[in-house]
Formats: C-alpha cells, sequence, structure tokens
C-alpha cells in the first residue's frame, strides 16, 4: 500500500520512491509506487501533474485512487519497472494553486453555513477558478458583495490552517454534521483527516477532509466572486477566482 505523504506534507515538491508495481496499459502504463507527494484526484480537487524520472523521465499527467494510488505514466515502449528507483516532480504552480482554492473552499464553505444556513453540496477546483455548490433559494447581488467583503476579511486575518488525524466515533461526537458528511464514508474507515481552520480552541471551520490546503489563509490571495447561478429548486452555484500570486 503506497504510504500517501502528501497527507503529512503538502509542501514537497520532489521525492524519491520505489516502483512496486506496474500495469502496462499501451501507450501508458499506471505506476504504483511504495510512498507518494502526487495527490490523487478526489473530492473536488483535481489529480496532480508532474513527472517521474528513473532510467528516463516519463510525464505523470494523471493520479487517479482505486486500490491503490496509480500514477498514470506516458511509457511510449519503456516505461519504469518494478524495483527501480524513481524521483517524483510536481507540478509546484499548479498544485499550489489547488492548495489555495482548497483552502478558499472551505472557508467559503463555512461562511455559508454560518451565515446563511446553506451547507455545501458540491465543489469543484481549478488551477484557475472554483465554484461551489450549496443549499440555498438565491443569492441577491448585495449578498454576493457581503460575501466576497467576508471571504477577503477572513483571508486578511492570517488564520492558520491544520491537519491531523482523528478517531471517527470522536469525530462524529464533535463534528458538525452538515459540514463533515461523514455517514458518506465506509465503515471501515476508523480514523479521519481533520483540516482545522483559525483558533485551535475556537476554529472557524473544522471538517473532515483529504486534500491539500496552504497552512495560513493569506496565502489564498484576493477572492473574487464571479457569479452565480441556480441549480435546481432550491440550489446556488457560487463561482469565484484568486488573484494570481
Amino acid at each position: 500500500m503506497t504510504e500517501q505523504r502528501y497527507l503529512e506534507d503538502s509542501t514537497v515538491r520532489e521525492f524519491d520512491a520505489r516502483v512496486e508495481r506496474v500495469i502496462d496499459d499501451g501507450e501508458t502504463s499506471r505506476v504504483v509506487l511504495d510512498a507518494t507527494h502526487f495527490y490523487p484526484e478526489g473530492g473536488g480537487q483535481p489529480a496532480d501533474h508532474g513527472a517521474l524520472s528513473g532510467s528516463e523521465t516519463w510525464p505523470v499527467p494523471d493520479v487517479q485512487k482505486t486500490d491503490e494510488v496509480y500514477h498514470v505514466v506516458e511509457s511510449g515502449d519503456a516505461g519504469p519497472t518494478a524495483g527501480e528507483m524513481v524521483r517524483g516532480e510536481l507540478d509546484w504552480e499548479r498544485r499550489r494553486a489547488h492548495m489555495r482554492y482548497h483552502t478558499a473552499q472551505h472557508l467559503l464553505s463555512a461562511l455559508l453555513l454560518e451565515g446563511y444556513d446553506a451547507p455545501t453540496t458540491g465543489n469543484q477546483l481549478h488551477a484557475d477558478r472554483a465554484r461551489l455548490d450549496c443549499a440555498y433559494e438565491r443569492f441577491s447581488d448585495e449578498q454576493l458583495t457581503d460575501i466576497e467583503d467576508r471571504m477577503n476579511e477572513l483571508v486578511e486575518a492570517g488564520l492558520g490552517v491544520r491537519w491531523y488525524t482523528l478517531e471517527r466515533e470522536r469525530a462524529e461526537r464533535e463534528l458538525d454534521p452538515q459540514r463533515t458528511r461523514l455517514e458518506l464514508l465506509p465503515d471501515s474507515i476508523t480514523e479521519v483527516r481533520i483540516v482545522e481552520i483559525g483558533d485551535p480552541d475556537d476554529p472557524f471551520d473544522r471538517v473532515a477532509c483529504a486534500g491539500t490546503h496552504v497552512e495560513d489563509t493569506k496565502e489564498i490571495g484576493r477572492v473574487e466572486v464571479t457569479g452565480r447561478e441556480t441549480r435546481g429548486a432550491d440550489g446556488e452555484r457560487i463561482a469565484f477566482v484568486l488573484e494570481d500570486e
């Protein structure tokens, strides 16, 4: 089983690993490593891109997690081989953007729940934009302006962002079920990774999440709400972008 090191440290750009298994799919191969800092697609966050280097250098255009973490490489006629040591290199600009957008999405989800009783029902992050779906009838232009202003206040406050694991039973007792949706996790999961924003004694947000994040809300940069659209009878979608670093 691949050691998912991105869960502990989101700042690593290069790492060394051993190839455990290779599945040849023709022009591409799925490579299983003993450890990885590549984030596999999930939770609204896209997969990391980058490259693996060993006897050759192979681009990594996708990473997926099912029974294992599979690094899809453009292997051609000669891909990595089992037992080979490789160096992984992330497309850092892409990963960094996903970290900023994911933390911004957490802030927005918490803000909408607190200020509008609007729980998040879905989200999708990209390297240059994001959108969030929530249960709310319709936001007015004035409300969208207020949401943008409040988001930027939270960014400028420089709230700390932390992550750690928690026993599932404790998480179910202590966390807001509207934010965590722990009932959707398989019963086999007995520990959950928690991402917390703000004062540890009174956090602004505290939710189960396996994604990558910045360590301070100031790293998000200025938030601009770019629009809204209706999603069903009682659903809204808010789109936003972040100022370039």
